[in-house]
């Protein structure tokens, strides 16, 4: 590898929701970047400059640039540092999935060259920089880590829809296996984003870092959920009690109660500590219980369905119910582990007849359009708050024949749906 040639120049194995956002903001800042991955359809998006989600920014930046996508792992040779943003998910036991970091490791290892940084971004927990990224690419390469190439760990921070925070502006950690590629990774990061890049005192402390910013919403989200169940059975708005409690400027951080929670992080990492921990000896009861709860939310939201059509006179067994998007959160196309798909499985348990609509994710709705969806509803479940479904008038869902509007994610003027005589059900409201 011809050093010189290649500071400036990284490769990015894995073109998704973290390392193509990464690869634009490398690009916008000077580096010649080649994005790397193994589905064919997103490498020939890339290389026409459409997005293969759903993004404005990612599809503005894309317009201008220079960036080439390839399947050939081989590309990685010219390149100083090599980023692995690949998934990390849990399986149907909540038991962490590293197949695709242990495929992709070995891939860049068989390529890998002298002098080189490989940088993990994907959320792994700890120890799985040494134990499992590290053998592998010491073996495929024949090389040494710390001695011939470098191993550092910066867990990916990205909120899609986010439309303050984003990939240039959030702070980063990093820990590396050695001074010298903890020193290159810190350079890097700094060298493309407007944030603070701390230094960790060891990989797993980085690893550890993503592992407790996610724990900790998870729990507080279930914390509020639980509140959420009880203050409704006191008829307390637990919406308003948040938002009171917030007006104390110390010690409280408001998080709210919803129908369940998803995406990539909060409902898959808390399972990496859990699982490693038993591994040591160690049972995480109070992350178990917070996943316990969150777990639940859909059949929670379910139940409020239930109960609103009862205050009707009508069964749940036989009613049409829309469940209203499915992504897992507002304005995005990214469905991974959306509490909507627990939601319609329990509804059909009931015997309902459920539609489901999402504008943004029209591959996995069993409807083409809103008005598909409502027409004859009985009841309607807003699982994601999208712009398109806050919009929604009270009148347009009694002109539909809609009785029940269950609001999961408390997204709605509640006054106003009570007044235009539709039972209203929120998540502890």
């Amino acid at each position: 590898m011809n050093k010189e040639n290649s500071l400036k120049n990284i490769s990015i194995i894995g073109l998704g929701y973290v390392g193509l956002p990464l690869a634009l903001l490398a690009d916008k800042k000077g580096y010649s970047v080649i994005g790397i991955d193994i589905d064919t359809k997103k490498v020939e998006l890339v290389n026409k400059k459409i997005s293969p989600f759903e993004d404005k920014d990612v599809a503005r930046q894309l317009k201008s640039s220079k960036i080439e996508a390839s399947i050939d792992f081989s590309r990685i040779k010219d390149s100083l540092i090599v980023i692995i943003c690949v998934p990390t998910p849990v399986d149907t036991n909540h038991m962490p999935n590293l197949e695709l970091v242990e495929n992709a490791s070995r891939k860049v290892g068989e390529h890998l060259k002298k002098g080189q940084l490989v940088i993990l971004e994907s959320t792994v927990n700890p120890g799985v920089s040494e134990r499992i990224v590290r053998p592998i690419l010491e073996k495929t390469s024949g090389l040494k880590c710390g001695q011939d190439f470098y191993l550092a760990h910066c867990p990916e921070r990205i909120n899609p829809g986010d439309a303050k925070w984003n990939v240039s502006n959030i702070n980063r950690v990093v820990g590396a296996l050695s001074d010298t590629g903890l020193k290159l990774a810190v350079d890097f990061y700094k060298s493309i984003i407007d944030g603070d890049v701390k230094p960790m005192k060891s990989i797993r402390e980085a690893e550890a870092v993503k592992m407790v910013e996610n724990s900790f919403r998870d729990i507080n989200i279930a914390f509020v959920n639980e509140l959420a169940i009880f203050f409704s059975k006191l008829g307390i708005d637990v919406v308003n009690v948040i938002e009171g409690a917030a007006t104390k400027p110390f010690s409280f951080m408001p998080h709210f109660p919803g129908c369940g929670v998803g995406g990539h992080c909060i409902p898959v990492d808390p399972y990496y500590l859990i699982e490693y921990a038993k591994k040591h000896g160690f049972n995480h009861d109070f992350l178990a219980l917070a996943r316990r709860i969150n777990s639940q939310m859909p059949e929670y939201a379910v139940e409020q369905v239930r109960v609103g059509l009862n205050e009707k006179k009508q069964s749940i067994n036989g009613a049409k119910v829309a469940v209203l998007g499915l992504a897992y959160k507002p304005d995005i196309d990214d469905y991974r582990e959306s509490p909507s798909f627990g939601i319609i499985k329990s509804l059909k348990s009931f015997g309902a007849k459920v539609v489901s609509y999402d504008p943004f994710v029209p591959s996995k709705s069993s409807v083409k359009t809103l008005s598909e969806a409502l027409k004859k509803a009985d009841a309607v479940v807003i699982a994601t708050a999208h712009t398109e479904f806050k919009k929604i008038s009270p009148k347009k869902y009694k002109d539909n024949g809609v009785k029940v509007i269950v609001d999961g994610r408390n997204c709605l003027d509640k006054e106003k749906f009570q007044k235009a005589g539709l039972v209203y059900k929120g998540i502890g409201r």
